[in-house]
Parts: structure tokens; C-alpha cells; sequence
């Protein structure tokens, strides 16, 4: 039996299709949004749209962004020689948010998961190794500590190691099976500067 009307169960299943929405969660939003005034709902919808069709893949480290090369490629004062490996652009936002980490990112938009059916030509590691040509020095492997982000970091370990760039992977601060954007910034640190070399 529907409670509400058409309209309402629609906006509320959409909310709800969100990632960390549950129904309850989208019914509270729903209701939030049926009661903004009308300017602020087309300012919320705008904003959606409008990132939508704005934000695309940085050309170098292939975070996302609405400018051809995001703020952090192009600022000469980091160090271009060595580059963060992270699964994602959460990811990198939380090393960020320490404020010690002077390099540059790549972010891979997945991990190795042969359950799930992804396999290395899936994510971005065509385009890490093509980075890999200009002068790097040390390639930091972040991904997640779980199942797939240490077959990712083992994998590429595996592809990085023969050109002779030092490879390491952030320390054990970060606990097993936790993802990177939950983690608070001094465990986070702890972990970056306790990187051992793979």
C-alpha cells in the first residue's frame, strides 16, 4: 500500500537510490526538499546539473574537476617526482585535508577485483605507467587495505618495480578492510609518513 502520493514515492525512490541513503533517509530528504522554498530547489537541482556537465577527469592525474588539469597538477610548487596512487577522489581529499603531503596523485577510479570482474584494464593504470615516463622518482601506493586495494598495490608494485622508481605503500595506520575517506587525518598522516618500500 502507497502512503504517499505518486510524485512523493517517486522522489523518494530516487533519493533512496543514492549510495548511504536508506529509505528512511530518503523519505526525511524528500519531505526537506518539499518544504524549501522553490528558489532554493532549483539552486539544489541547478547545482546537480550543473556538475554534472561540468565536472570531468583532470588530464593528468585523472581526479575529477572542471578545469582541464586540476588545481593540484598545476601548482609548480608541489613535487611533481612523486606521485600518491589512490583509488578514488575521496581518497585523495582525505590526504589533503592533512596538509603534509607536498607531491602530486593518481587517482585510479577503482581497484583490482576479479570477483567483481575488474581487471587492470578497468582503472587508470595505462595512464599511471605513461606518467611514470617524465621524472618521477617515488610512486606512494594508497589504495584501500582491503582484498582488492593490496592485489592493486601488489599488481602494480609488480609493473612499477623494473623501471628502477623507488615504490612504496602507506603504513599499516590505516586498519584492514577501512576505507580512506572515514579515516581522521592523523591516522591518515601516520600511515603516509610509516610507508614501507614493496
Amino acid at each position: 500500500m502507497d502512503y504517499y502520493s505518486k510524485e512523493i514515492s517517486k522522489l523518494i525512490e530516487a533519493l533512496a537510490s543514492l549510495p548511504g541513503i536508506g529509505a528512511k533517509s530518503a523519505q526525511r530528504l524528500a519531505f526537506h526538499i518539499l518544504n524549501m522554498p522553490n528558489d532554493q530547489v532549483e539552486a539544489l537541482s541547478g547545482a546537480i546539473l550543473h556538475a554534472r556537465q561540468n565536472v570531468k577527469y583532470c588530464k593528468v592525474c585523472f581526479t575529477l574537476t572542471d578545469e582541464e588539469v586540476c588545481p593540484i597538477c598545476r601548482d609548480s610548487a608541489r613535487d611533481h617526482s612523486t606521485i600518491m596512487v589512490v583509488e578514488n577522489t575521496r581518497d585523495l581529499a582525505a590526504y589533503e585535508k592533512t596538509q603534509k603531503f607536498a607531491g602530486v596523485y593518481h587517482v585510479l577510479h577503482g581497484a583490482i577485483s576479479p570477483m567483481l570482474g575488474i581487471g587492470p584494464g578497468d582503472i587508470r593504470l595505462k595512464e599511471l605507467i605513461r606518467r611514470l615516463e617524465g621524472e618521477v622518482r617515488e610512486v606512494i601506493i594508497a589504495t584501500n587495505s582491503s582484498l582488492e586495494g593490496e592485489t592493486t598495490a601488489m599488481y602494480i608494485s609488480k609493473l612499477i618495480k623494473p623501471t628502477g622508481i623507488k615504490v612504496t605503500r602507506i603504513a599499516s595506520g590505516v586498519p584492514v578492510g577501512g576505507d580512506l575517506e572515514y579515516i581522521d587525518e592523523v591516522t591518515l598522516l601516520r600511515a603516509l609518513e610509516g610507508r614501507t618500500e614493496l
